[in-house]
This record gives structure tokens, C-alpha cells and sequence, in this order.
């Protein structure tokens, strides 16, 4: 299924606890339909070598909403 939001698009939070914030995509997983976004679901995980890392978690597709679509990529043209 093609998904209309890719990596670096503008993307808006529709529902759950960071619902009206606003990031771009840092990353889109079209086999479980989930997305990362900039400042979204801020988890926290402790490793023995790093300490605490903050990192952005998966939301689901259906809950964020398309502010800005990315560039795209220019075509390659063929001779």
C-alpha cells in the first residue's frame, strides 16, 4: 500500500496525549503502518553502557494528519 505521508513530511497529531503538536517524520514503517515524528512519544530506556536515552516511539498512521508533504525527489532522466 503507498502511504501519502513519507520521511520528512510535516505531520500533525490528530489524538492520544500529544494530540495538536506538530514535527516532521523521522521515520515511516509501511509493513505495520506506524510512523516516528520529531517530539512525539518521548520514551525513556536505560542501558548499563549509555545510561538513560531519550528516543521518539512508533504512533499509528491513522493518528497523525498531513501538514506539509515532503519534497520530492528529482527524477532521473534516461538517455
Amino acid at each position: 500500500m503507498k502511504l501519502k505521508i513519507r520521511k520528512g513530511s510535516k505531520v500533525e497529531v490528530t489524538t492520544g496525549s500529544d494530540k495538536g503538536r506538530q514535527g516532521t517524520v523521522l521515520e515511516v514503517n509501511p509493513k505495520t503502518m506506524r510512523v516516528r515524528v520529531e517530539g512525539v512519544r518521548i520514551q525513556t530506556r536505560h542501558s548499563k553502557q549509555n545510561g538513560l536515552t531519550k528516543s521518539e516511539g512508533y504512533i499509528d498512521y491513522s493518528n497523525v494528519k498531513l501538514v506539509e508533504a515532503a519534497a520530492a525527489a528529482p527524477k532521473k532522466k534516461s538517455s
